[in-house]
């Protein structure tokens, strides 16, 4: 069996490295509000992570550059678990989790921006908050490509990571290496957060809650610091800013390149966008009228209100809640459960099946109704202008059919929790598309009465629907690990 270990190990120390010194704000954080064992545990923790990580990346800086697909792969699997286990250690060491499994969901949730709890989140400590706010806007971008940015040298490697991370989109007609393209997508995403927190700093928030709704928002994990939800501010103008940045950070970032290129075209051609756009705006107003003529609020306008927030905070899989929508009508809640599973669009930080497959997968049935009338009829599938390949084609089918597969098989491995079929299904839904809020007892995304096995099964879960499936599942064909064929092009 043939792996470039030595560059795997070097890309896993660098991220050990970065996980530590990410803790440092919270650490920071801990220190202002004299908050003792959540310093003493970030600061273990920092350690911890830091010292092997630097050790590590020391002694393999002289690997070799090249990256084969299955190295890739390899390697985002293995740094996200490191991540993950790491960023559990805070959680645990300071007390405030006292299993690790619980501590490991949290931190799960955290970088793959599902924003799910074992716990009451307003209980937790402000620093602590603050890491998990931190692991949220980390994971959103996604924590290889961060990696990147800061580390050219990767060359060609770097773009299998890339590709292993967020398998959608295509970096090389943007710039020619992948390091820029990373940089460009980091930039805007810095900015989207700073001009957030400036915006929601100038509502009767304090600068704390600006902070961690900037980094829960640009993310689209939806990180609740208080029990009430978004709901706790009282405020239409904080609605419409957090509505507002979900969105933007639903949107392909691909897009925001090319705006900034001053290329307008990909823009006003994009199918999905508008696609995407569409669905929140009818599903709103739909919502609306079923809320409205069930009485659930006392005007349209209210009604309106919730539901746009609702559809946003849903469809862009960020999670946030105005008002507890357990209780609207079946209609809005099954509305909801569709945009949980259909998510934004490609190549954004919000998880799920993505818009552009839902669109393909649309063309493709289309196209087999008129196979069906004209059965010697040469029709490809379109999207706008441009036609989509058969692999292309093949790979969306393929992927929808096993997000089902999962999603099914979760769902049994859940049910041996025995509790009522709408949670059940509830939460794995609300775990495979990273949104961490559901249906049934998990309508809050508090996932505490789950026993530690399965929470572990969820983290794994929540993994998975964050890397978009093959990514992950990989790791159990055996072909992947073949030695004949392990050196692939």
């Amino acid at each position: 069996m043939y792996f470039n270990a030595r560059t795997i190990a070097r890309i896993t120390g660098l991220i050990m490295t970065i996980t530590g010194i990410a803790m440092l704000p919270a650490f920071l954080c801990a220190l202002y509000y004299g908050e003792t064992a959540s310093a003493h545990g970030l600061l273990l923790s920092c350690i911890i992570s830091v010292l092997p990580g630097a050790a590590i990346y020391h002694a393999t800086k002289t690997s070799r550059k090249e990256l084969y697909t299955r190295d890739g792969y390899l390697a985002v699997i293995v740094c996200w678990l490191i991540c993950s286990l790491l960023g559990a250690l805070p959680y645990f060491i300071s007390g405030e989790i006292t299993s690790y499994a619980d501590a490991f969901f949290e931190s799960t949730s955290g970088y793959t921006t599902t924003g799910a709890t074992v716990m009451s989140e307003a209980s937790l400590t402000r620093s602590l908050l603050m890491w998990k706010a931190v692991t949220h806007w980390l994971g959103g971008m996604g924590i290889l490509v961060f990696v990147i940015s800061v580390l050219p040298a990767l060359g060609t490697g770097g773009h299998r990571i890339a590709a292993a991370e967020a398998p959608w989109p295509s970096f090389t007609k943007l710039a020619p290496r992948i390091s820029d393209i990373a940089k460009m997508l980091y930039f805007i995403y810095i900015f989207f957060t700073v001009l957030e927190f400036l915006l929601l700093s100038l509502s009767s928030m304090s600068h704390y809650d600006a902070l961690i709704n900037s980094l829960g928002s640009v993310s689209t994990a939806g990180l609740h610091l208080h029990s009430q939800g978004i709901a706790y501010y009282k405020s239409l103008y904080v609605e419409i800013i957090i509505t507002v940045f979900t969105i933007m950070s639903s949107i392909n970032y691909l897009m925001y390149i090319y705006i900034l290129k001053g290329d307008m075209s990909h823009l006003k051609k994009n199918v999905e966008l508008k696609v995407f756009l569409s669905i929140i705006a009818a599903s709103s107003l739909v919502m609306a009228l079923s809320l409205r003529s069930a009485g659930t609020y006392d005007s349209f306008a209210e009604a309106l209100r919730h539901s746009v927030f609702q559809a946003a905070s849903t469809a862009t899989t960020s999670g946030y809640i105005l008002d507890s929508y357990a209780a609207w009508p079946a209609f809005c809640q099954a509305l909801l459960f569709i945009l949980l599973l259909i998510g934004g669009c490609a190549a954004s930080t919000c998880g799920s099946i993505k818009v552009i497959r839902i669109v393909i997968m649309i063309k493709l049935i289309m196209r087999g109704f008129v196979k069906r009338l004209h059965p010697h009829a040469v029709r490809a599938v379109k999207v706008g202008d441009s036609t989509i390949s058969a692999n292309m084609v093949s790979s969306v089918t393929a992927f929808i059919f096993l997000y089902a597969v999962v999603f099914i098989f979760s769902s049994l491995i859940l049910a041996f929790q025995n509790l009522d079929m709408e949670t059940t299904l509830g939460s794995v839904a609300a775990l495979m598309s990273n949104t961490g809020t559901g249906f049934g007892d998990v309508s809050g995304g508090n996932f505490s009465m789950y026993s530690a096995p399965l929470k572990i099964y969820m983290s794994l879960l929540m993994m998975t629907g964050r890397l978009e499936l093959f990514a992950v599942l990989l790791l159990f064909i055996p072909s992947f690990w073949n030695p004949n064929r392990s050196r692939n092009q």
